[in-house]
């Protein structure tokens, strides 16, 4: 009987790794769709906006707007009158509009960043956790290699990595190179 391809364990079913993935793909959207419900009027209201405000309908109608605005004050349409001959009112329009649409795109990063946060925070709970389960299984193997009298369970680089990082430590790490020169990054 011929071994199974690597992701063809069944043809009748899936390999175990599919469900787990198909399972966090599942909790990733209600987490989203959660964050969406959530989100109040006002959040939601600025995300439309700063939405419409990124797209090329948005360009479209500002070349049409201001265009129209521009050919009619130069004179270039004919039977109707200039109302800005000087553009006054227009540069008036524009900075007003300014002043919304970044404050619009602002209150969106905002919320973006907090959001941003949230998921960096999660890597940094996984990637913790993981090292704490790796940390584990390096001392059960560690164990299980020295009953079995295997050679390589007395390297001494087995003694560090079976010690839990603390992430304060590692942090104090990262951030000695700044301190030390004033300047992060560095």
């Amino acid at each position: 009987m011929a071994a199974a391809e690597p992701g063809q364990e069944g043809r009748t079913g899936e390999s175990p790794v599919a469900g787990v993935v198909d399972r966090n793909i599942a909790a990733l959207v209600r987490r989203r769709q959660q964050q969406k419900i959530s989100t109040g009027l006002q959040d939601r209201i600025a995300d439309a906006i700063t939405r419409f405000a990124g797209s090329m309908k948005f360009v479209y109608l500002h070349l049409l707007i201001y265009g129209g605005w521009i050919a009619v004050n130069l004179g270039w349409v004919p039977m109707v009158r200039a109302f800005d001959p000087t553009f006054v009112v227009l540069a008036m329009v524009a900075s007003v509009e300014a002043i919304f649409i970044s404050t619009f795109v602002m209150i969106s990063q905002n919320r973006m960043a907090a959001l941003a946060d949230q998921r960096a925070d999660l890597d940094l709970q996984i990637s913790l956790l993981g090292e704490h389960e790796i940390t584990k299984v390096i001392t059960l193997v560690t164990e299980i290699a020295k009953r079995m009298d295997i050679p390589a369970a007395h390297d001494p680089e087995l003694d560090e990595l079976r010690e839990n990082v603390s992430p304060e430590r590692v942090l104090d790490r990262i951030e000695r190179p700044s301190k030390e020169t004033g300047r992060p990054d560095e």
